[in-house]
């Protein structure tokens, strides 16, 4: 849920940005963000099952869903059809 304005999202969560690209384990996550339904999020892109996993139990992730409007969904990501649309991932583990 997007509380506040585009500015403040980013002012807010700022701070997070560098913990979570230190995490270990992570490719990348890209930040998501619809002023309009009022939403926000993102997708992270593990190297595998076990650092997704050590990402979920971590302090990042409580803290995440403390807020009860948070959550977090697990996905695999189909290689053959990620190949075909030029994903820059294997076979690796999405959290979103």
């Amino acid at each position: 849920r997007l509380e506040g304005t585009r500015a403040e999202y980013i002012q807010a969560n700022e701070p997070y940005a560098e913990p979570i690209a230190q995490t270990p384990g992570l490719r990348w996550k890209v930040w998501l963000l619809n002023e309009a339904t009022r939403e926000a999020g993102g997708v992270y892109l593990f190297e595998s099952d076990a650092a997704l996993q050590a990402f979920l139990a971590g302090p990042i992730a409580t803290e995440v869903r403390a807020d009860p409007t948070s959550s977090f969904k697990e996905f695999d990501v189909p290689p053959e059809l990620s190949a075909i649309t030029r994903a820059p991932v294997g076979r690796l583990v999405e959290s979103s």
